[in-house]
């Protein structure tokens, strides 16, 4: 079969929004044409390949004042433009994974009667979701229980697919510092996270004391990076394509609680510290750190409470060794990494190229 069946994925801003489309683009891009609907000025030039034909529209993310709602009509003006970009690459299906420019986007392929699909990644239904979801021909899940928000959006259990890397064994970079001590991975998701930095370089002089090796991802947000003493266990990065080698390699996460995270952790199996953003749309971060916490797979500490103090105890209580005393035996440490490995994984991938493929024509 030809390659004339065209996709349009809208997807934007952070890598909670483009990492999982991005997966779904590459599984199925033999089948369909690939367009990607992005937003001026934000992360998506930096991931989204050449040969998927970047458009990006103007759309600025609404803020809280008095003109929040014409913000939101601003946005939804947009419907226009969009129509235009659909009848223009003679799309047959629109695949998107939230944030503003879905809204616009699940319109305009309604009044086109383009079929339409959304992925909700969070446990709690982002406001696109939960307000367009039912215009939609299916609702994709990225957890089963997503659906009881859901009453009227035909809903399907999927799972949220990964980056390729995930997926295959990796080895350790060459950069990670040398040694025995536990690997700790430190980041806050695409955009990084300033109060997961602060406790940090508040804590470093106890963690080199105590031999952690630690990697440390700041993020893009952080204008400049904080001058830190230069130890040789600790490395400091704004950003690195190698993240699933350090998940895999590393013996401890501390992190945001974004839906990818949460979901890169299943798939790797490894303990963490989660630190929900507290001021995430719907507390769903948190939300979604509760998923990982009640099976004991995670420690969840709240931004509002943590301290130096907090957050020592917190690493002295996982790393505190057996009482055998063997190398590398940790008593907590190891029950939260039996509880991950007890937990079910699915194939996201497969899964929503199926369904993906249904809407398939030929020619």
């Amino acid at each position: 079969m030809s390659k004339k069946n065209n996709l349009l994925i809208a997807a934007s801003g952070t890598g909670g929004h483009i990492f999982p489309a991005l997966a779904v683009s590459k599984e199925v891009e033999d089948e369909w044409n690939i367009h990607w609907l992005g937003v001026h000025q934000r992360l998506d030039v930096n991931f989204i390949p050449k040969n998927y034909n970047l458009r990006t529209l103007n759309i600025k993310t609404p803020r809280k004042n008095i003109f929040l709602f014409y913000q939101y009509i601003q946005i939804l003006m947009s419907t226009f433009q969009i129509i235009r970009i659909l009848k223009e690459k003679k799309i047959n299906l629109v695949f998107t994974t939230g944030g503003y420019i879905s809204a616009p986007t699940i319109v305009a392929s309604k009044l086109l009667r383009i079929p339409v699909i959304i992925h909700e990644s969070n446990l709690i239904p982002g406001m696109v979701t939960k307000y367009f979801g039912f215009l939609c021909n299916y609702v994709f899940l990225g957890f089963k229980k997503t659906s009881s928000y859901l009453r009227n959006c035909k809903t399907i259990f999927t799972g949220t697919p990964l980056r390729e890397q995930f997926y295959k064994s990796n080895l350790l970079p060459e950069w990670v510092p040398k040694g025995k001590g536990p690997l700790l991975i430190v980041m806050g998701g695409s955009q990084g996270a300033k109060a997961i930095n602060q406790i940090l370089y508040e804590s470093l002089e106890f963690l080199m004391k105590k031999q952690f090796r630690i990697v440390h991802i700041i993020g893009g947000c952080n204008e400049e990076s904080f001058h830190v003493k230069n130890f040789k266990n600790y490395v400091q990065k704004k950003f690195t394509n190698e993240i699933a080698a350090l998940i895999q390699n590393c013996d401890l996460v501390i992190s945001r609680s974004g839906a990818g995270t949460i979901n890169e952790l299943i798939e790797t199996q490894k303990p963490s510290i989660l630190i929900p953003f507290p001021y995430s749309k719907n507390n769903h971060q948190e939300k979604n750190a509760m998923i990982l916490a009640e099976i004991g797979g995670s420690v969840l500490i709240n931004q509002n409470k943590i301290s130096k103090e907090v957050f020592e105890e917190t690493l002295e209580r996982i790393f505190k060794k057996k009482s055998n005393n063997r190398e590398n035996q940790y008593k907590i440490l190891d029950l939260m990494r039996k509880n991950m490995e007890n937990n079910n994984k699915i194939k996201s991938k497969i899964e929503i190229k199926k369904f993906i493929n249904y809407f398939l024509k030929e020619f």
